[in-house]
């Protein structure tokens, strides 16, 4: 078992960040033309509106509050606030967000299993993943009593100190090894998302933070014909007939 636990929680991390990001390079490089998410909006498009608002949401908050919350170090904070505060705080606003994000998945995942249509218009790959994301959110509302029963804030002290050894590649699988069950199976589907990440729908996430350079882009400068600009010098005009 503790072989099995420092691999897990020393070495799988590792693999599933390498594929992760390589893996998303790669398929970009080559598979462009696969990098999207196959529309189904014409069927059932009333039922699609509100999953896939209700999941994004959910989703978008539940992931940004995972990354801060893991990765900022405990110093940073202690001084506002308690880690078993913080413990708190997560355990309401992420159980607001896992229920908001459980609500859109389920309208996402019922539409694709239980309409004909759009069930023979959905690869396995998208069934199979809103499947791995309903069970791991299922998990992540499964931690909420937890945490709840443990108020002190040590979990979070615990998560966060093994998250952060991954990151400066010290990492330390001792750290969470005394946690309770639903952690770690939550842990590790968490990060064989990861490694399916590049070889699902999923990679339309990097277009989505893509488009933030689009706040940034240079202007784009149109001249028209009909303002009776004349062609700059050594420029021929438009030839006439």
């Amino acid at each position: 078992m503790n072989t099995l636990h420092n691999f897990l929680f020393n070495v799988y991390p590792y693999i599933c960040l390498t594929v992760f990001l390589m893996g998303s390079l790669a398929r970009f490089d080559r598979d462009q033309y696969t990098w999207k998410t196959d529309s189904s909006q014409l069927l059932r498009k009333r039922q699609l509106k509100w999953g896939s608002n209700l999941f994004h949401i959910g989703i978008l908050f539940l992931f940004f509050g995972h990354t801060v919350g893991l990765l900022t170090p405990h110093f940073v904070y202690e001084p506002f606030i308690t880690a078993g505060q913080k413990q708190m705080i997560a355990v309401v606003a992420g159980g607001i967000a896992g229920v908001i994000c459980f609500i859109g998945l389920t309208l996402l995942l019922h539409r694709r299993m239980f309409d004909p249509r759009i069930r023979l218009t959905s690869h396995r790959t998208d069934l199979f993943i809103l499947i791995v994301l309903w069970v791991q959110l299922v998990l992540g509302l499964v931690t909420l009593p937890f945490s709840y029963g443990h108020s002190d804030g040590q979990v979070m002290l615990q998560l966060s100190a093994w998250a952060q050894g991954i990151f400066t590649f010290n990492p330390n699988a001792a750290l969470i090894a005394d946690l309770d069950w639903v952690y770690l199976v939550h842990l590790v589907l968490g990060m064989t998302i990861f490694l399916l990440f590049p070889f699902s729908r999923l990679v339309h996430v990097w277009s989505g933070f893509g488009t933030l350079a689009y706040v940034f882009r240079p202007y784009q400068v149109v001249r028209s014909r009909k303002l009776g600009l004349k062609p700059a010098a050594g420029q021929q005009g438009p030839a006439s007939n």
